[in-house]
C-alpha cells in the first residue's frame, strides 16, 4: 500500500461534502434548465433500437425500484443508471462544458434518479447534488490539461464516474474520509476512449460512467477499502492521465466561484451531432436561407484552430451515426435541408444527395491560431466557400450556438406527448421529497405508448 498525506485529494472530498450551491440562485436555475434538456434527450433516446439491446444486455429484467426513462419498466440501481446514462447520449443531443470537454448532465442525474429507488431525498438536494458533481467533474477537467483528451481519453467516461460518485457523496452526507474512498473506487473506473466516437459504445461511455459512480459511492458507504488519495498519489489520477500537461490544484482552486453551471456554463445543443461540428451547422443553416444553392458550389473548406475538430473523426461517413461527427455532411444537410433534424443521424445510410456535397468539403488548421482549450475564446471556424462562376464567400463563427431555453427542444424530443408535458415546469419548480417522486413517476411511463 502506498501512503500519503493526500492533502489535495482531502481538500477536494472536502468542497464536494461541504458545498452548499443551493444558496445560489443562478446555479440552481441553470441546473434546472440542464435537467430539462437532459430529461428531453433521455425520452427521446429511450425509444432507440440501441437502447434496447443496452438494457437487455444489462439484465434490466433484474428486480429493483429505479425507473428506466421512458420505458414503463422498474429494474435494479445499476442498471437503470447505466441505460438512462446510454439513453440520455445515444441520440448525441445532451448538453457539453468546455472544462469537461465532455458530457456531464447525461453521467450525474441518472445516478441521482437510480439512488433514489434507495434512499428518500428532497427535489431541491437532488439539484444542488447535480451542481456538485458537474462542479467536481469540470474542475477535473481543468487540471488535466488538454493532453488527456488529445491522447484519446473521453471525457465523459473518465471524469463521469468521479462527478456521479462526488454527486452522491454529497447527496448521502458521506464524510470527508469516505468520499476520499469514493472518488478512488470512481477513479480506478475511469476508461473511455474516443476511438469509440461513431459507434454505439461511444454513448455507452455515458452509462458506464454513471453505474460505476453509484457503485464507488455505494461500496465506500458499506465500507469497502480502496485508496484514499488518487489526486496525490504518485502512480494516481494526473500521473496516469494528465500526460505531463496537469495542474493539479486546478481541482479545487476557486471552486464554487463561481460554480461551472454559470460560468463558464454548459452548452444546450441546438443540433443532434457532435458539439465541434455545430458552428459549420449553424453557418449551413445561414447560408441556406439567404438562397446558396448546391450546384453553384466548387468547393468548401473549414478552417479550424489545431486541436479543434479532434472530435470530428469521420470524414466520409456511411450512415447517419458515423454522419454526427462529420463537419462536411453535417453542414451540407444544414445547408440544403435549412435544418438539421434527428433522422439526420439514424442508423439508416447517408443520403446521396448529401454526400455530393459533403465530398466537395476539407479542413485545414490555422497553425497560427492558439490551440483550442477550455477557454471558449480559443473555438472558432472559418468557412470559406468557392463557387463555379469564381466568387467566394467567407464566413466565420466565434464560440459555440446553442439554446438557453430548452422548453421547446423538450416537446419537440417527446413528440408533444401529454403523458410528458407537465415535466418541465416540474422541474423549474420542485422542491419537496414529494416533487421528485412526482417527477420519477412521469419519467417511469412507456414512451412508446404514451
Amino acid at each position: 500500500m502506498t501512503s500519503s498525506s493526500a492533502p489535495l485529494t482531502t481538500a477536494f472530498a472536502a468542497a464536494i461534502v461541504k458545498a452548499d450551491p443551493s444558496r445560489d440562485s443562478d446555479a440552481m436555475a441553470a441546473a434546472r434548465t440542464a435537467i430539462i434538456d437532459f430529461l428531453a434527450c433521455t425520452i427521446a433516446g429511450s425509444k432507440d433500437r440501441t437502447t434496447a439491446v443496452v438494457a437487455k444486455s444489462l439484465g434490466a429484467d433484474l428486480p429493483g425500484d429505479a425507473i428506466i426513462v421512458g420505458t414503463g419498466r422498474r429494474t435494479d440501481p445499476l442498471v437503470a443508471a447505466a441505460v438512462n446514462g446510454y439513453a440520455g447520449h445515444v441520440l448525441d443531443y445532451d448538453d457539453v462544458h468546455a472544462s469537461v470537454r465532455g458530457h456531464p448532465t447525461t453521467v450525474i442525474v441518472p445516478a441521482l434518479l437510480a439512488l433514489a429507488a434507495e434512499r428518500s431525498f428532497t427535489a431541491e438536494a437532488f439539484v444542488a447534488a447535480y451542481i456538485v458533481g458537474l462542479e467536481a467533474m469540470a474542475r477535473l477537467g481543468l487540471s488535466l490539461g488538454s493532453k488527456h483528451y488529445e491522447n484519446g481519453f473521453h471525457a465523459t467516461a473518465t471524469l463521469g464516474p468521479i462527478g456521479a460518485a462526488a454527486a452522491i457523496a454529497h447527496l448521502t452526507g458521506a464524510s470527508i474520509e469516505e468520499t476520499a474512498v469514493a472518488l478512488g473506487l470512481a477513479a480506478t473506473q475511469a476508461s473511455g476512449l474516443r476511438l469509440q466516437f461513431g459507434y454505439d459504445a461511444k454513448p455507452y461511455h455515458a452509462g458506464m460512467a454513471a453505474r460505476s459512480g453509484l457503485l464507488a459511492a455505494r461500496l465506500a458507504a458499506a465500507g469497502f477499502g480502496g485508496a484514499p488519495d488518487f489526486l496525490d498519489n504518485t502512480v494516481g489520477f494526473h500521473s496516469a492521465y494528465a500526460f505531463g500537461a496537469g495542474n493539479p490544484s486546478a481541482a479545487v482552486d476557486h471552486w464554487g466561484e463561481p460554480w461551472q453551471i454559470v460560468s463558464p456554463g454548459l452548452t444546450l445543443k441546438a443540433y443532434p451531432c457532435c458539439t465541434a461540428a455545430h458552428a459549420v451547422a449553424s453557418l449551413g443553416e445561414d447560408l441556406h436561407r439567404e438562397g446558396l444553392l448546391p450546384d453553384t458550389i466548387e468547393s468548401i473548406t473549414f478552417t479550424y484552430p489545431p486541436g479543434a475538430d479532434a472530435a470530428l473523426v469521420v470524414t466520409v461517413p456511411t450512415n447517419g451515426i458515423e454522419a454526427r461527427f462529420s463537419p462536411e455532411y453535417i453542414f451540407a444537410a444544414a445547408l440544403i435541408d435549412g435544418a438539421l433534424r434527428l433522422d439526420h443521424f439514424d442508423e439508416r445510410p447517408v443520403e446521396p444527395r448529401l454526400m455530393a456535397l459533403a465530398e466537395r468539403a476539407g479542413r485545414r488548421h490555422d497553425e497560427t491560431a492558439p490551440r483550442m482549450s477550455s477557454d471558449p475564446k480559443t473555438r472558432f471556424v472559418i468557412l470559406d466557400v468557392a463557387r463555379k462562376d469564381g466568387t467566394t464567400i467567407t464566413r466565420r463563427f466565434d464560440g459555440l450556438p446553442g439554446v438557453t431555453d430548452p422548453t421547446e427542444k423538450f416537446f419537440n424530443a417527446t413528440d408533444d406527448s401529454a403523458a410528458f408535458a407537465d415535466i418541465p415546469a416540474l422541474v423549474r419548480r420542485m422542491q419537496s421529497e414529494a416533487d421528485l417522486g412526482r417527477l420519477i413517476a412521469l419519467l417511469g411511463q412507456d414512451f412508446l405508448q404514451a
